[in-house]
């Protein structure tokens, strides 16, 4: 039997408008994609001080 694991990558997220849409869409994203592991850039979703 062969197994694999569903990856989705996402580039970068910046400050509070792309946490909005991360947080709105990841969720719907990993189950119609069926992921099993969510990798998010997030160094700069403080807005250029995280």
């Amino acid at each position: 039997m062969q197994s694999s694991l569903r990856f989705i990558f996402v580039a970068d997220v910046i400050g509070s408008p792309g946490r909005k849409v991360a947080k709105g869409l990841l969720r719907l994203l990993r189950r119609e994609e069926n992921a099993d592991v969510v990798i998010l850039n997030g160094e700069n979703s403080a807005g250029g001080f995280g």
